[in-house]
């Protein structure tokens, strides 16, 4: 049997669906899994063995330039020849609704009500009904196992196998292991955690720490904590690879709700994800090595606040307390 799961972005997001790979093939060893993806992100997919093919589109590209989309069309009609028997919209989108039509006939999604962008639901064959407020790999989960009548269960979830791959370069020396990693930016403002407090954070902790960044503003926070205090070196510009290998090596993982905090969960490797406009019930799992801390703001899932800069008020020495304790477990 062959599917495509269509999970265009974001870096968490992606994540947050690829746990229900290793359940699909443990279900069913003879399936074909294609995912769909936005190029950007394909770096995510890379050297997962549970994934035959992986797929790249450039939709983004037609926010500048409306003549790429013919070219979109295209490229998924070519993937398309293919001859899916079932196509999983993962995503709840207009683009990746119709994306997921042009692969196949057969296309299962999000119901009406389960989604933000209801009308996507009108392109599927078949839709899953799980309310939008639910957690995102609980959603994620039953999007891609229901269809194939595979029963997952938290247990399981929590009991997941890492999923994350990545390889080592010619630069990369196993005595570089002992670090904590500050991950000190996210996609909205409303979701970073001060610099001056990630500087509090550092100065209270006796570890090795790097900080790691994704554009030139990220880089100035790092630049900043590295200039003020001793303890903290900056990361080179990452790939994606590169990213995984240094989330999966590292001691402990603290960030905002965000794609590289979201990685060390799917690594297996210890976090703690502070959240202020986004509920930490929807966007994570807690386990024994991966927490959370949350500002005192009460959130609704379905509307955020995208004024509610409450990630701010965390206290940093919550924060060192929770990592002493995961660190000296």
């Amino acid at each position: 049997m062959k599917i495509a799961i269509v999970k265009l972005s974001a870096m968490g997001d992606i994540v947050h669906a690829m746990v229900a790979l290793q359940f699909l093939k443990k279900a069913d060893p003879s399936l074909q899994i294609d995912w769909v993806v936005e190029e950007g992100f394909a770096g995510v997919l890379e050297g997962n063995p549970h994934i035959d093919n992986i797929l790249p589109v450039n939709l983004k590209a037609i926010k500048k330039n409306k003549m790429a989309l013919f070219t979109e069309i295209k490229r998924i009609k070519s993937y398309a020849k293919n001859n899916y028997d079932l196509v999983i919209d993962a995503q709840g989108l207009i683009k990746s609704a119709i994306t997921a039509k042009l692969l196949g006939k057969k296309v299962v999604g999000f119901s009406k009500n389960s989604i933000r962008e209801g009308f996507a639901s009108y392109f599927y064959t078949q839709t899953i009904d799980i309310p939008y407020e639910k957690n995102a790999i609980e959603r994620n989960m039953k999007v891609l196992c229901e269809p194939l009548h595979i029963t997952v269960s938290q247990e399981d979830i929590l009991q997941k196998e890492k999923f994350l791959y990545f390889s080592n370069d010619k630069t990369y020396k196993k005595e570089n292991e002992s670090y904590v990693l500050l991950v000190v930016g996210a996609s909205v403002p409303n979701k970073m955690y001060p610099k001056e407090k990630f500087l509090a954070l550092a100065e209270s902790m006796e570890e090795n720490i790097v900080a790691v960044w994704g554009n030139e503003a990220e880089k100035e926070i790092a630049l900043y904590l590295t200039k003020n205090t001793e303890n903290v070196t900056i990361s080179p510009k990452l790939t994606l690879n590169a990213l995984k290998r240094t989330i999966a090596h590292a001691k402990l993982v603290i960030g905002g709700d965000t794609g590289p905090t979201h990685m060390a969960w799917g690594l297996n490797v210890p976090s703690i994800t502070l959240f202020g406009n986004t509920p930490s019930e929807r966007n994570t799992y807690i386990t024994d090595i991966n927490k959370v801390i949350c500002s005192e703001t009460k959130v609704d899932a379905v509307r955020l606040d995208k004024s509610d800069f409450s990630i701010r008020e965390i206290d940093p020495g919550e924060i060192t307390s929770i990592a002493k304790e995961i660190l000296d477990a």
